[in-house]
């Protein structure tokens, strides 16, 4: 199409930085259905104590604006895998935890592409989870995959180990059409959710959620809970969803790999770590979000 770059020649670039899907979508507003959804959720206090998922919701309408100094006018989905069948699991952490800290990794390995794109039209910005942008809404319009109703997004053929990134770019390129593929709500998820956080609808609470107690949650865990099973985050929901798991290889940057180190900590470990041990052993890894208290105190509802 006159005016725009090819896009093949841009996917394989973010293929080649270790992405599992790449794709494209124009920038414009946020449909005005997800964006009252959101709001509702907000409304409802489903977002707990995650303040920061009220803010700037000038930004999270309209992505255009994250690009300061240039005009937005396209957006480059990339979902990266975070484990593959092969890979060793840990008792204690979620699975995209076990390597090291995705915002550092991603960052890195995006950093090249968006420099090759500047030289063709200059005005780029990498979102790797910290900026106010609908992640799963956009890699959805960017044809990459779809999300299902246990507010994981699904690459198909990959599943839902993946972590999100994406570019902002004041250059042309013909949008990917968004995929019509759906989540079959089978319920599994729904049922298998140790708290309820899930309403069966695509509705999530997250102060039922295990994921947000154990990482986000800053207060005392619930009277009487005892966590099932890890101590960081949970992959239950994902694990029994049909679509949640590759069963076949998938491609891992060597960072995003499980270290062993953590790997062989045991909850003794945890109960035994101090400030110094725990800054040493969690060293560029997501779990230092917990903080040192915050993982003490999971390990004490274990």
């Amino acid at each position: 199409m006159e005016g725009f770059v090819d896009k093949e020649t841009l996917r394989r670039l973010c293929l080649e930085a270790g992405a599992c899907a790449a794709g494209f979508a124009r920038i414009r507003p946020v449909s005005d259905e997800a964006i009252g959804i959101y709001e509702r959720w907000l409304e409802e206090g489903r977002h707990g104590r995650m303040s920061y998922l009220a803010t700037h919701a000038r930004l999270r309408r309209d992505p255009a604006l994250l690009l300061e100094g240039a005009v937005g006018r396209t957006l480059i989905s990339c979902a990266f895998a975070y484990t593959s069948p092969e890979y060793s699991r840990s008792p204690l952490f979620a699975d995209y935890a076990l390597g090291s800290d995705y915002h550092e990794v991603l960052r890195k390995a995006l950093s090249p592409v968006a420099a090759r794109l500047d030289e063709i039209s200059p005005g780029t910005r990498i979102c790797i989870d910290t900026a106010p942008l609908r992640e799963r809404y956009w890699a959805q319009q960017a044809g990459i995959g779809f999300v299902g109703i246990n507010n994981q997004f699904i690459v198909p053929g990959v599943g839902s180990c993946v972590f999100l990134a994406e570019i902002l770019w004041s250059g042309d390129v013909e949008p990917d059409e968004p995929i019509q593929r759906k989540c079959e709500a089978c319920g599994a998820c729904v049922h298998a959710c140790p708290l309820q956080a899930l309403d069966g609808r695509g509705g999530l609470d997250a102060r039922r959620c295990l994921s947000y107690l154990t990482i986000e949650h800053r207060e005392a865990l619930p009277d009487g809970l005892r966590l099932p099973g890890r101590i960081y985050g949970c992959d239950i929901c994902r694990d029994v969803c049909p679509y949640g798991l590759s069963t076949a290889p998938v491609y891992v940057l060597p960072e995003l790999r499980p270290r062993q180190s953590v790997l062989d900590l045991t909850l003794a470990d945890i109960k035994a770590l101090d400030q110094p041990s725990f800054s040493r052993v969690f060293t560029h890894s997501a779990i230092k979000r917990a903080k040192l208290v915050g993982l003490l105190r999971n390990a004490m509802h274990r």
